[in-house]
């Protein structure tokens, strides 16, 4: 992987809507070259959000109550909640580069962060013909413990990942995550309760992504 520095910006819980606002203008000022590559991190409260190709029969039931959001990125439903660490990413991409490559580099630098972490993760190839296997996934179990869903305007990435740490799976089950009936959806405290931290957790993924 090259060496891509990031400034970081950090957040607690924003609402979605806003965060997406706020994202729009921080997308304008780097292609602009008004500010630097840039990885916010964050947690929203509870929602949904469908990317592109999300079908309309793996939205949740609205008895649950939590709102359905569409948004311009990639990829299929996701969910997101507090305990989850959502990193939006605001990178100028260079002329070799497409938004494929660099989702692939995202994913690898997810994998080294959980490493670190003590949680051995994967990315995944997807088989021709399959259901895109985008995002990282547990060594041992086999389970889907970070989302990805990008997209690149002028150059320019936005959007993320969502990597699962100690909130609530059971909204996960309400739905058709990222495309895949029978994906298993996992958290850090899921898989190893000794590294779910919230602030070990941020900053093991601000190192990964060179991030200061």
């Amino acid at each position: 992987m090259r060496q891509r520095p990031l400034t970081l910006v950090q957040d607690d819980l924003v609402d979605y809507e806003k965060a997406m606002e706020r994202m729009t203008d921080l997308v304008g000022q780097r292609q602009r070259d008004e500010r630097p590559d840039t990885l916010w991190l964050l947690s929203h409260p509870q929602v949904y959000t469908a990317g592109r190709r999300t079908l309309e029969q793996h939205l949740p039931d609205p008895a649950h109550g939590i709102p359905v959001v569409s948004t311009g990125r990639g990829g299929q439903l996701t969910y997101h909640g507090p305990g989850q660490l959502v990193g939006y990413l605001i990178v100028k991409l260079g002329e070799d580069e497409g938004i494929v490559d660099y989702v692939r580099e995202v994913e690898l630098r997810l994998v080294a962060a959980l490493g670190a972490l003590g949680v051995a993760a994967e990315r995944r190839d997807t088989p021709p013909g399959s259901e895109l296997l985008t995002g990282v996934w547990t060594v041992e179990t086999g389970r889907k413990i970070v989302s990805i869903g990008m997209r690149q305007s002028r150059g320019v990435t936005s959007h993320g990942f969502a990597l699962n740490v100690d909130g609530d799976l059971t909204p996960w089950d309400w739905a058709v995550a990222c495309g895949m009936p029978e994906v298993d959806m996992t958290s850090m405290r899921r898989e190893a309760p000794a590294t779910a931290a919230m602030e070990r957790v941020r900053a093991a993924v601000a190192e990964a992504f060179e991030a200061s």
